[in-house]
């Protein structure tokens, strides 16, 4: 740590903001505020335009995130082997044309059609995003480039649900569709400006697990996953928790916390990864996230008797959650790359977002399940132990693996 320091001290840092990086953390803005924007209005679309009950919605909605899933491994392949930044706007094309369908449903089936091909294009597109920034940008500035490009997800992750929830009640879900459609269509505009390598490809021959997936992935990526069921219920089911516990505080100011705790340490740390300090961030991380999923499932008793308590946990909630994962989204991203040769890149970004789209699609079925026979309240008193999990595996399995294993740029 001392030797990387005293270099970052006396040699000028390789430029990070360069117009096709700013063009690329932008597109992604654009790209996850149309995402968001839907977020939490689709339980009550669902419930108000087809009639579904909580536990039915979660399974719905749940398909988006598993056909992500599915897809990501292909993906990876194929950014692999194939020019990379045009695969990223083609899949960025069919994301932001299926925005354009959703009006267009008139039967429950078609939704749910529609719905698994938005998650598919979704899938494919944020792996070749998240790997082509990483090869546009330096090497020693990898933590903070991904920290911003990070950023932009936590900013619309803000503003998405705040303008959904906001809409809502005010204009149809037609034009709530279309304004998604619009921002992932200006998105889409500035991708195509974006000059990138096409990166190197891998050696074609037979096919084998690693092609799809990184082995050396499987311990991070399994504490990974444990710590998303509990971040999906949080983000899919926290406005109907809110309304269903009676907690006196708009359910968007959620989103707000989330981002700028998000957001604020994201570039903090960023830059302590690029100085050695990969494994201590997420275990800081995961200290703040376990107590945020604690003080969330407290809202709900607290709601009853204490009101003003009840309020100062949901904000402590999701300012603990936002800090707590700028944290580690950062660190865990530049260990999946860190553990891959260049050339397998776009495999280690995809078994890093597979791992996340496993717990969430879980998270999603789950809550609504859970939250049917018993309450949301339980959900999030689960999600922290389901956290403290995830921390034992990453300590004791997944922070040893990567020392021995990571490969230096």
């Amino acid at each position: 740590m001392t030797s990387l320091q005293f270099s970052h001290q006396h040699h000028p840092l390789p430029p990070l903001f360069t117009r096709d990086y700013l063009a690329m953390v932008a597109a992604n803005f654009m790209l996850y505020f149309g995402f968001w924007l839907l977020i939490p209005l689709l339980p009550f679309y669902l419930k108000e335009t087809f009639d579904q009950n909580e536990a039915s919605i979660g399974v719905i909605l749940s398909l988006y995130t598993l056909a992500a899933l599915a897809v990501r491994p292909f993906a990876a392949f194929l950014l692999d082997s194939f020019n990379r930044r045009w695969l990223w706007l083609v899949t960025y094309g069919l994301f932001t044309l299926a925005f354009l369908g959703y009006p267009l449903c008139g039967a429950l089936v078609v939704f749910v059609g529609l719905r698994v091909m938005h998650g598919l294009a979704f899938g494919a597109v944020t792996v070749g995003g998240n790997t082509v920034v990483v090869d546009i940008m330096p090497s020693a500035r990898r933590g903070e480039g991904l920290g911003y490009y990070g950023l932009a997800n936590n900013l619309a992750m803000s503003l998405g649900p705040m303008t959904g929830l906001l809409l809502h009640g005010r204009v149809s879900y037609d034009v709530i569709f279309f304004t998604a459609a619009t921002a992932s269509s200006i998105g889409l505009a500035l991708a195509l400006g974006v000059k990138a390598p096409s990166g190197p490809m891998a050696r074609q021959g037979a096919l084998s697990l690693d092609r799809f997936f990184l082995p050396k992935g499987i311990w991070a990526g399994l504490s990974l996953m444990l710590l998303s069921v509990p971040y999906g219920a949080t983000t899919n089911y926290v406005s109907v928790y809110v309304a269903q516990a009676g907690v006196a505080v708009q359910p968007g100011l959620f989103f707000v916390l989330l981002a700028l705790g998000m957001g604020a340490s994201r570039i903090v740390a960023g830059r302590y990864v690029d100085r050695g300090l990969l494994i201590r961030c997420i275990a800081v991380g995961f200290y703040l996230v376990v107590a945020a999923f604690v003080l969330l499932g407290l809202c709900g008793p607290l709601a009853s008797s204490h009101k003003e308590w009840a309020v100062a946990a949901f904000v402590a909630a999701g300012a603990l959650q936002g800090v707590g994962f700028g944290m580690m989204f950062p660190a865990f991203n530049t260990l999946f790359v860190r553990l891959a040769p260049h050339n397998r890149r776009a495999t280690a970004v995809g078994t890093y977002l597979t791992s996340w789209d496993v717990g969430i699609g879980i998270g999603i079925a789950a809550a609504g399940a859970v939250a049917h026979g018993s309450s949301f309240s339980t959900v999030y008193l689960c999600g922290g132990i389901m956290a403290l999990v995830s921390m034992a595996v990453f300590l004791g399995i997944a922070a040893p693996h990567f020392r021995k294993n990571a490969l230096d740029d």
